[in-house]
């Protein structure tokens, strides 16, 4: 984790402001090409209401453009995290790292500092690696304004609809007759226990 405040934020969100005005970075990566559509589908529903909340019209892009130019400096927040992984660790070192960042970010609001996970500095590596004098298996794999958040802003009262659960749960042994057999295995148990 490479943490930023002060004068080297700022000159580290502009540089890649500048960055991004040009078109100077990688494609982005994160998604596959082509993306499947239910999560097509998702992601342009997250981008009506992010934009809407932000009374950004869809069609306006210098203004979509703009918004997206705030993730370089964190939106204003005091401080910017950009986290990196080794280049060289698979996919389940990945899931390492996003427990770590949401530890990071438990730990933040238990003591009263709000957080931004951002993804929109990863196609900037080259970039961030020349700033943060990253090793050289370093890779950014995304960035997180951490500060106090306005939650009277309309974007912090934005609501994503929610799948229920069965929608991303499978479960088994949870019917009646298997949880009864639990229930009485678990009663015996404790008989056995107690005369033991």
């Amino acid at each position: 984790m490479h943490v930023l405040a002060g004068a080297p934020l700022k000159a580290f969100g502009e540089d890649l402001a500048m960055a991004f005005r040009r078109g100077d970075f990688a494609a982005p990566s994160h998604f596959p090409d082509p993306l499947p559509q239910a999560l097509c589908t998702h992601r342009a529903d997250f981008a009506v209401r992010y934009y809407g909340a932000l009374g950004i019209d869809r069609d306006d892009t210098a203004a979509r453009a703009a918004q997206t130019e705030r993730n370089f400096s964190f939106f204003g927040a005091p401080v910017g995290l950009i986290f990196s992984i080794d280049a060289r660790l698979g996919h389940h070192s990945w899931l390492d790292l996003g427990l770590y960042m949401q530890g990071v970010m438990i730990a933040a609001k238990s003591r009263g500092i709000d957080t931004c996970p951002q993804v929109s500095f990863a196609p900037f590596h080259a970039r961030i690696a020349r700033h943060l004098r990253m090793e050289s298996n370093e890779l950014t794999a995304c960035g997180m304004a951490m500060g106090f958040g306005d939650p009277a802003a309309p974007v912090n009262g934005m609501a994503m609809p929610r799948q229920g659960v069965e929608a991303f749960v499978s479960d088994a042994g949870f019917d009646a007759s298997d949880l009864q057999a639990d229930k009485t295995a678990a009663s015996q148990l404790a008989v056995q226990v107690q005369v033991e």
